[in-house]
């Protein structure tokens, strides 16, 4: 068995699997705190500090840069505000990036993102995510996969159904479930409100559905063609100035190839070809070449004089076609005027109109076939909701029998948890109802079932939600209880206690830290305590001072470690810097260092 190095008073090797990390927290005008900076160690940090000293403001700070209350009582007296800043390192790119880049903000080049929050004395509050303005909403977004804070106030995140369901979905790896589950519930929902809107609004949808049909056919007996009313507007224009155009072909036509009428008249061709002689006859290479030239233009003129001589017989193939443009012209005009601005928008809306019709027909054959389809959707989703359900109800007996075990180390002994599941009863005609075993229950976006943690203080004393049942000590305890059990699929990555060791001592002290450093095997665990027996268990051991202004700054929070972290772990333990109390301290710092709990995961 191998204990693990310490260098300079910290456990040399952070836990493997913290991949996002709070690199530091500076804070300024926020209580006592004048100005100061924390680094907390990548796996468990301890602040201490005499009463009064400014420590529990450590805890404040992180509350407000995960969103909490800002309150301006807190502002420090003289300060128009008060500002916490936090960087965090470490793989934060595919979380953090794309919330950065939604306020135009940005990571820093080494890929931290730092957060921001200040609270004026006014009581306003502002944030600022990667350098750029955030809405307060956006702060949260950002920080809370990353910190979690349990505090004396802060645990009441807990008191919350919401949370409490959450707690339990997330210990019974119930993720792809929920998933599969909304999916199917979307689905039924939106069949539902379709066939509702059809039954509600029949007749008009008949009357809606009689005039497209009426258009439609309109439109299907004349079958208009793409583009076809430009191309008949072209054509018009042609033959409208038919005498003009004629004329111009033809005399193009007679200057090529001549008129039978007028054989002493020279072509252009008869030019050509005359001249094309002329050069051969020289017997010149060169002007050889030059005839080979007018051979060739002569055959293009050729095929040119064609083509207006079959232009010039199409004009004048059928006198009448004009009449007859002009009549599909009147006609898709009428088309025109009343579906579109022309024949390709009138097509348009026949796509339209016919996706239209699909969703209009109310007929008791389109409605019957969707009421069945609702009813299929319905007990699909009662199907998953039921799955989802009994495993949760299996899963918060292990839950409550876990957490009922840990708080037995952390001087809860007598206290039993239990994460009682139940499900929400519904009216047969609410729209979220589903059957279930001649039952109809509630199916919500997460679920039929309503989740609440209970505890009984004792024996014989009544089972209590844990709102009513817990202390504010106690339900930081319950937390840690939680997040020990938890500590596996915890996503978030920083976790944040504040005397949860309240009104404890003795061996459920030294369990409590124990029990903490078990936790920073796997997230980053920053604490605020008294009890030195806690303290011991840290990577890193925080001192805030308040100095003789009753001000903490930037050199009143600092690491100690050595001989000073015996001194102060002596102050702790009975207030004296004795030999006796000195010896005390480095028991406690060499069992920790020895626990089981600080052998680091592997990986």
């Amino acid at each position: 068995m191998s204990t693990t190095r310490r260098v300079a008073g910290e456990l040399s090797d952070p836990p493997a699997s913290v991949r996002v990390v709070l690199h530091e927290l500076r804070i300024s005008g926020l209580g006592v705190i004048d100005e100061a900076a924390l680094e907390p160690h990548p796996g468990f940090t301890v602040v201490t500090g005499e009463t009064g000293a400014g420590k529990t403001m450590i805890v404040t700070a992180l509350g407000l840069i995960t969103g909490g209350r800002g309150d301006p009582s807190r502002v420090r007296a003289g300060c128009d505000r008060a500002v916490v800043e936090a960087r965090f390192e470490g793989e934060v790119d595919g979380t953090a990036a794309p919330i950065v880049a939604s306020v135009g903000g940005r990571l820093d080049e080494d890929g931290s993102v730092i957060a921001i929050r200040s609270v004026g004395a006014d009581g306003r509050s502002r944030a600022y995510v990667g350098g750029r303005a955030a809405p307060l909403a956006i702060l949260t977004e950002l920080t809370d996969p990353l910190v979690a804070v349990h505090g004396q106030s802060e645990a009441l995140t807990l008191l919350r159904p919401a949370q409490q369901r959450a707690v339990l979905d997330r210990f019974a790896d119930l993720d792809g479930d929920l998933t599969a589950y909304r999916k199917v519930r979307a689905r039924w929902q939106e069949a539902a409100c379709d066939l509702a809107n059809r039954r509600a609004r029949a007749r008009e949808n008949a009357q809606r559905e009689q005039m497209l049909r009426l258009s439609l056919a309109e439109i299907a007996e004349i079958a208009p063609l793409p583009g076809e009313d430009a191309d008949l507007i072209a054509e018009v224009r042609r033959r409208e100035n038919a005498d003009a155009v004629r004329a111009g072909a033809q005399g193009a036509l007679t200057g090529l190839v001549g008129d039978e009428t007028l054989t002493d008249v020279p072509t252009v061709v008869g030019l050509i070809q005359a001249a094309r002689h002329d050069l051969q006859a020289a017997g010149d290479p060169h002007l050889t070449q030059l005839s080979v030239q007018l051979d060739q233009a002569s055959v293009m003129l050729a095929d040119v004089a064609a083509d207006l001589s079959g232009f010039l017989a199409d004009l004048d193939a059928d006198p009448a076609s004009l009449e007859q443009l002009l009549s599909r012209q009147a006609v898709l005009k009428t088309l025109t005027r009343r579906y579109g601005a022309d024949v390709d928008a009138v097509l348009a809306w026949v796509s339209d109109a016919e996706h239209e019709l699909d969703t209009l027909d109310s007929s008791d054959h389109r409605l019957a076939e969707l009421s069945d389809n609702v009813d299929k959707l319905a007990a699909a989703t009662g199907q998953a909701a039921l799955a989802i359900s009994e495993r949760r109800r299996e899963a918060a007996a292990r839950l409550g029998d876990l957490v009922t075990d840990e708080l037995g180390h952390l001087a809860m002994g007598r206290a039993e948890v239990r994460v009682a599941v139940s499900q929400r009863p519904a009216g047969s005609t609410d729209a979220d109802a589903v059957e279930i075993d001649g039952r109809f229950m509630a199916a919500g976006v997460d679920g039929i079932d309503q989740v609440e943690i209970v505890m009984t203080a004792h024996s014989g004393a009544p089972e209590l939600p844990i709102a009513k049942g817990a202390s504010g000590g106690e339900l930081s305890r319950v937390m840690l209880a939680l997040e020990v059990v938890l500590t596996d699929a915890d996503p978030v990555a920083t976790l944040v206690f504040d005397e949860v060791d309240a009104g404890v001592g003795g061996r459920a002290a030294t369990e409590i830290g124990r029990r903490l450093a078990l936790l920073a095997r796997n997230h980053q665990v920053i604490v605020v305590t008294h009890l030195a027996q806690v303290a011991a268990f840290a990577d890193r051991h925080v001192v805030v001072d308040a100095g003789s202004f009753g001000a903490v700054g930037r050199s009143d929070l600092r690491v100690v470690a050595g001989v000073a972290r015996e001194v102060e772990l002596a102050r702790m333990l009975g207030g004296t810097n004795g030999s006796s109390a000195r010896a005390h301290a480095r028991d406690l710092l060499a069992a920790a260092v020895t626990a089981p709990s600080r052998r680091r995961k592997a990986g």
